[in-house]
């Protein structure tokens, strides 16, 4: 390893050089507390910007072990560290002068959600921040001495003001890990009592717009129904209440605009943990979790939807059934088996963005059309059943029908956002009305087994696969793209740059035409968990990534068209 001094002297030498003269200075060099690497250098000022890192050592930091001796507490230290070098870098941004990027100094915009992220890493031995960096030109031509204000001026104060415990607000950081280890709290409390999700009274579910995630002024507030309420002591913040959910089957209605969806909403997210001030800091969901909707046009790979669709006219096996243009009622389906494949313990489903004839059939339709007619089998009438023998939950929002009445464990009416339980008296109505049929014959869980081949050659081999991401809607390797706008649960776009490259090695190395889906995921799963980010990076891990939970891996390869 070469020092700062020597880093300095060689920027020194290339200084008004052709720009590819800065490629020399890759590697790394010891600046007293930290290393800083320069992973890769940008082919010009117009080009992505270049790519670094540093670490420091956890004797040099003087963070506390307690803050990263357990994978929550960890990830809750790196998000704060994440975000503290981004209020540093905000202030020295572009203070560098020159063409293009010159100047740039950026790291990964953390939203709402707290995620685990490249941007930040905390190993056993150190702390790892990745972050990018413009090189200065003027033209095509180097500018050293700008270069050198950045790496030995603006970098060594962010890096002092970011990544040192000693720096820090104390309260501030503190209140970072109390507040995660009471999410944890919560979310050992729901797998402890059968429950699939606690809403804390107080909280603000509605967001600010369409476009922005943070909470919405003036909101009102959330209160639970006082039949649902339950009492949690949490290490940190105490006593808190709210609408415990129980495990079952639970339906949301009332009328238009009064906050069914919201509620839906902040659920489907609630997987993930929050930051303080989000609203949403104690809503907290099942992690395994799956948002079900209809995706029109999406791509099914031998996938066993014979639970729900049989017997179609063209005599084409359901149990083992493929598509390159899935209907909006088979793409459900579908993505009812791979939930479950998935490891799935709750389905989320919102009647607005699902196909009608999947989730209902009356009884007027059914004299019309009859059954034996009919290939669908409506969620319906398989929803107990997936709940009692398969042990998946559904919390459903319903508008149009009151058929599910009928296999609702709870109901709650959403009155101007604040949630009623009028579960003992629809139960009653229902006594006065004729039953539709609620369930179906034959249930059974699929047997997966689905053994998909890979396709190495779509990167070349060697994970050189050239990677693109297209906001939160697709990514492609090289000219495969796999679109991924319905997968509402995604709260990042740099999730699916990280889905990207766990794809391109799934594709590569482990999808070998011998293990299933469940154990090639699995495999690619357990060695993000233990080895990091390094194994799914070719030369170097850049920052931009942050980890998808194994249900988004699952979806992700049930959508490659590869």
């Amino acid at each position: 390893m070469k020092s700062s001094a020597e880093l300095r002297t060689l920027l020194r030498s290339i200084d008004h050089k052709g720009y590819p003269a800065y490629k020399s200075l890759t590697g790394s060099y010891q600046f007293g507390s930290y290393i800083l690497s320069i992973d890769h250098v940008q082919g010009d000022p117009f080009a992505s910007p270049s790519s670094l890192h540093i670490e420091i050592l956890h004797r040099d930091a003087g963070f506390p072990a307690a803050y990263y001796d357990r994978d929550y507490v960890r990830i809750a230290l790196q998000d704060y560290l994440t975000r503290r070098m981004e209020e540093q870098f905000a202030a020295f941004n572009f203070k560098a002068k020159g063409s293009g990027k010159s100047g740039l100094l950026s790291i990964s915009r953390c939203g709402q959600e707290v995620l685990e992220r490249s941007a930040c890493e905390i190993t056993p031995q150190k702390i790892i921040v990745r972050f990018h960096v413009g090189f200065p030109a003027f033209g095509r031509t180097i500018n050293a001495g700008e270069l050198d204000k950045i790496l030995f001026d603006f970098l060594p104060r962010c890096v002092e003001n970011g990544c040192f415990a000693r720096r820090q607000d104390a309260k501030r950081l503190k209140a970072a890990i109390d507040l995660a280890e009471d999410q944890h709290a919560i979310r050992q409390y729901l797998r402890e009592n059968q429950l699939v999700a606690f809403v804390a009274n107080g909280s603000v579910l509605p967001r600010k717009s369409g476009v922005s995630d943070l909470p919405m002024n003036g909101s009102v507030p959330f209160t639970s129904p006082a039949s649902m309420e339950a009492e949690i002591m949490l290490p940190h913040a105490g006593l808190i209440r709210g609408m415990a959910v129980r495990r079952g089957i639970t339906l949301i209605v009332g009328g238009g605009y009064h906050g069914k969806s919201t509620l839906l909403e902040a659920l489907q997210m609630g997987v993930y943990d929050h930051i303080a001030g989000d609203g949403r800091e104690y809503v907290i969901t099942d992690d395994t979790a799956v948002k079900l909707r209809a995706e029109d046009g999406r791509s099914i790979r031998q996938a066993d939807i014979s639970m729900f669709i049989r017997d179609l006219p063209n005599k084409k096996d359901t149990s083992c059934f493929s598509t390159e243009d899935a209907s909006g009622s088979t793409s459900q389906a579908a993505g009812v088996i791979e939930g479950i494949e998935a490891g799935c313990g709750l389905f989320l489903i919102d009647e607005d963005t699902s196909a009608t004839n999947f989730m209902v059939r009356d009884e007027f339709m059914q004299q019309v059309v009859s059954r034996s007619q009919e290939p669908i089998t409506p969620f319906l009438e398989r929803a107990r059943d997936l709940y009692e023998k398969a042990g998946v939950s559904t919390i459903l929002v319903a508008g149009s029908s009151g058929a599910f009445f009928y296999i609702a464990d709870t109901i709650l009416q959403m009155d101007c956002y604040q949630p009623l339980d009028i579960t003992a008296r629809v139960k009653a109505l229902c006594k006065e009305h004729t039953a539709p049929r609620t369930q179906a014959p034959d249930f059974a869980v699929p047997v997966f087994n689905r053994v998909l081949r890979g396709n190495g050659h779509i990167a070349g081999g060697g994970r050189g696969g050239k990677i693109k991401t297209f906001g939160m809607d697709s990514f492609s390797i090289d000219r495969e793209t796999v679109d991924m706008r319905y997968v509402e649960q995604l709260a990042d776009s740099e999730q699916l740059n990280a889905l990207a490259h766990l794809l391109r090695y799934m594709t590569e190395q482990v999808l070998d035409g011998r293990k299933n889906m469940q154990q090639a995921v699995r495999q690619t799963y357990d060695i993000l968990e233990k080895k990091g980010w390094e194994p799914f990076c070719s030369s170097y891990v850049p920052c931009g990534l942050a980890r998808p939970r194994i249900q988004e891996l699952y979806a992700c390869l049930n959508r490659f068209r590869g």
